[in-house]
């Protein structure tokens, strides 16, 4: 075989997904499972980006950021359910090379996207909260617009790095991948190359994006919370704290399983593929439900589109009942 060029004479030309070892009856029921859960990803997410855009009354940095994170979600999960989804009824479970480059690519663009846009989406809130009277004019429209810009351009810069260094490796004659989807980790076990340079850089870049995000999230969230226990109102307080908790626990499954999967040695196959499922397609599905659905805002507006009630009055203040 001759070279393949960013494969760097591979001979591989093809890749297989083995996904879920299990007896090929359950592989119906998984892919009527992994189908239910990305057609709620599909209308969750669609749902809250077609509200986001036509209700005037979101026109706030707020549910810019959220509608960000609905395209984002929508379009990582995307990266990887419908093939995992197709393979489940395929008995070959084959990948192209290029389509695992390409997928590998976005899937990356847009999980770190989502990572940079979460600590930007926390410091909205910080701002909110903390500075209510400033909040227009330290949130406008430029730096919003540049904070989704940096969170895009972050995303891209470490896709195209880890994309390039990953396939630099070879692959020889060995292309069955274990997991449902093209991932850094995986590809770096069925290599025939030397890969300790690629697991240090692979390594770095993920406490270099999840470590500096996440400290912003959690800094955010000190002056957040500290915020809302001046609060004299035991109710305002409580309503608060509940949906801080429910936040909070989005965000920890998404940041709990990346960092299982990219900062901890390696697990068992069958643990690693639970973490994948949580980060690849059950976050998205929850997200329009914690960030958005339980919003009184985004009800009001829902009611206002359906219902054609008029005004809606929207100011940082209503963030305490509404997810951080």
């Amino acid at each position: 075989m001759g070279e393949r060029g960013i494969n760097n004479h591979s001979e591989v030309n093809e890749f297989i997904l083995v996904g879920f070892r299990v007896r090929p009856e359950l592989q119906i029921l998984l892919f009527i499972i992994f189908l239910l859960i990305y057609s709620m990803v599909l209308l969750g997410n669609i749902g809250m980006i077609v509200l986001i855009l036509t209700a005037s009354q979101l026109n706030t940095p707020m549910y810019f950021f959220l509608g960000n994170l609905s395209f984002i979600d929508l379009s990582y999960s995307s990266a990887v359910a419908p093939k995992a989804i197709a393979n489940f009824l395929s008995e070959s479970k084959t990948i192209s090379f290029a389509g695992c480059v390409a997928q590998l690519f976005f899937f990356a663009l847009f999980i770190v996207t989502e990572g940079f846009l979460l600590a930007a989406m926390a410091y909205d809130r910080f701002i909110a909260i903390c500075s209510p009277l400033l909040y227009s004019a330290r949130m406008s429209r430029g730096l919003c617009f540049q904070l989704v810009a940096g969170c895009y351009f972050c995303g891209c810069i470490t896709s195209i790095l880890q994309v390039s260094i990953t396939f630099t490796m070879s692959f020889c004659s060995c292309n069955v991948i274990d997991l449902f989807y093209c991932d850094v980790r995986a590809l770096q076990k069925i290599s025939c190359s030397n890969v300790f340079i690629n697991k240090v850089i692979s390594y770095s870049l993920s406490v270099i994006i999840i470590l500096p995000t996440i400290i912003v999230i959690m800094v955010s969230y000190i002056y957040i919370l500290s915020a809302i226990l001046k609060i004299h109102s035991s109710e305002g307080q409580m309503k608060a704290f509940s949906t801080c908790g429910s936040h909070l626990m989005v965000v920890s499954l998404l940041y709990g399983t990346v960092s299982f999967m990219y900062l901890t040695p390696a697990s068992s196959p069958e643990l690693v593929k639970v973490a994948s499922v949580c980060y690849t397609v059950v976050t998205p599905m929850l997200n329009p439900l914690i960030y958005s659905l339980r919003n009184k805002d985004v009800k009001e507006a829902l009611k206002s589109m359906f219902c054609g009630k008029k005004g809606l009055s929207l100011n940082p203040l209503s963030l305490l009942s509404c997810p951080i």
